[in-house]
This record gives C-alpha cells, structure tokens and sequence, in this order.
C-alpha cells in the first residue's frame, strides 16, 4: 500500500504544496552561497554545533541524516578551512569530538546575516503585514515538521 492510499486527500496534497513550496525556497537559499564560501551543507552543520554543541562525527550525520562519508567530507572542509577543530572526546577517548571555532562563529554569523536579510527584504517588500504574521506564527508547525521527517 502506498502511503498516500492511507491518508486523507487534502493531507496528501497538502504534503506535496509544502515540498515543492520548501524545496524552492532551499533551492534559492542554495543560490546565495557564491563559490569559495561556506556552502548549504556547511552552514547546517555549523548551525547545528552552534545550537547543540560539540558532537561525535557519527552524531552530526545522524542529526544532518546524512552518511557518514558526507559529514567526513563536511567536517575535513571545515577543519581545514579552520571552522571546526577535532578533538578527543573527554568521557571516550576513543571518540573524536568536533566543535566549532571563533571563525567558525563567524563565518556562520555572516552567512546567517546575509540569508536573513535577503528573506527580511523579500518578506517586507512582497508581504503585507498580516500576512508577515500569518508566516511568523507557521514557523513552528514547520520546525515541528522537520523534526518529524
């Protein structure tokens, strides 16, 4: 059985509008990374060392849902591009523990800074404020929904 067969109509087709409406939206916040600069994929783990703190390799590609080949890729980027630095895991030596540095903060408060701004415009120059209001209060049903997938 498939998986729409057991959902509602409208709980389907509201599933495929909010893909195709997110996935354009990732794919134009995609676009305002310029080459040489922290890429989509970086920032995401920047973003999730900043919020939850240093974290086994294993940990960031189960939290990013990535292989395990896509954050050694990441994390050796960022390593040496000096974001990130590798240590040992204080409670497991065996384990290595990344953790984000100050120009790793940095370079994540910039990219942030720019992204923000571009919505911020986007979101002033095309929305009325009723509807900025209408976007603000669905933030956490979609965070929610993130972390459900």
């Amino acid at each position: 059985m498939r998986v729409d067969d057991a959902l509602p109509t409208e709980v389907t087709l509201t599933s495929g509008e909010l893909r195709v409406a997110i996935g354009r939206i990732a794919r134009r916040m995609k676009q305002l990374y310029e080459a040489g600069e922290v890429t989509f994929s970086e920032t995401s783990v920047l973003s999730r060392l900043s919020r939850s703190g240093p974290a086994t390799p294993s940990a960031l590609a189960a939290a990013e849902h990535v292989r395990p080949q896509a954050i050694v890729a990441i994390v050796n980027a960022l390593t040496r591009r000096g974001l990130v630095a590798r240590g040992q895991d204080p409670t497991d030596g065996r384990k290595v523990l990344v953790a984000m540095t100050e120009a790793g903060r940095q370079a994540l408060a910039d990219k942030s800074w720019i992204i923000t701004e571009r919505m911020a415009q986007a979101l002033a120059e095309g929305f009325t404020p009723v509807e900025q209001r209408q976007l603000r209060v669905v933030v956490p049903l979609l965070e929610r929904l993130a972390g459900m997938l």
